[in-house]
């Protein structure tokens, strides 16, 4: 009897610790080249123009998925005080209508962001100091529009289990307290 490599467990992991890894990724990228740049300018007065670049694409990337993991935790930015004032069932209700606006959102921005990524492909442009395809850097914004639309399908649905079953919905964590 053969066993898989990918049991439910995996898919639990990867899916509760995607956006956490890939930012721990792009924020090391950052931090690391932006160090070597800034030792090499100042240390011995010389700069590339890759490493500006390396730089400017990670945190374009660590910003897009970072907005995905905030969706996910319902850590993006609200008006706590209106939900002191509402009942569990209208906190739920707003929470679904937040969630529905957003999605409505995510699938526009997707589809126009999609639109110039299929330029830069259909022209073969690079980045200047790189000479990457710019297709990999301009990925991001729809790579993270689609995280954030698998994160808030996965929100509706918790928030409508929750309502169902008569549940306090999952409110993330505050900023401020």
């Amino acid at each position: 009897m053969s066993t898989s490599t990918t049991t439910p467990g995996t898919w639990t992991r990867l899916d509760r610790n995607l956006e956490r890894w890939a930012l721990l990724v792009f924020y090391s990228m950052l931090v690391v080249t932006m160090s070597v740049e800034v030792l090499r300018r100042e240390v011995f007065s010389y700069s590339s123009v890759w490493g500006e670049e390396i730089v400017r694409y990670a945190f374009i990337y660590l910003v897009w998925i970072g907005a995905a993991a905030a969706v996910r935790e319902r850590a993006h930015i609200r008006i706590d005080v209106i939900y002191e004032f509402c009942s569990p069932r209208v906190k739920a209700l707003l929470y679904l209508l937040g969630d529905l606006v957003m999605l409505f959102v995510a699938c526009f921005a997707l589809y126009y962001s999609w639109e110039s990524v299929a330029v830069s492909a259909k022209f073969g442009s690079v980045s200047h100091g790189l000479r990457a395809p710019m297709v990999w850097f301009l990925a991001a914004v729809p790579i993270g529009f689609l995280l954030m639309l698998h994160r808030l399908q996965q929100s509706i649905r918790r928030d409508l289990a929750d309502l169902f079953a008569g549940r306090p919905v999952f409110e993330g964590e505050r900023l401020f307290d």
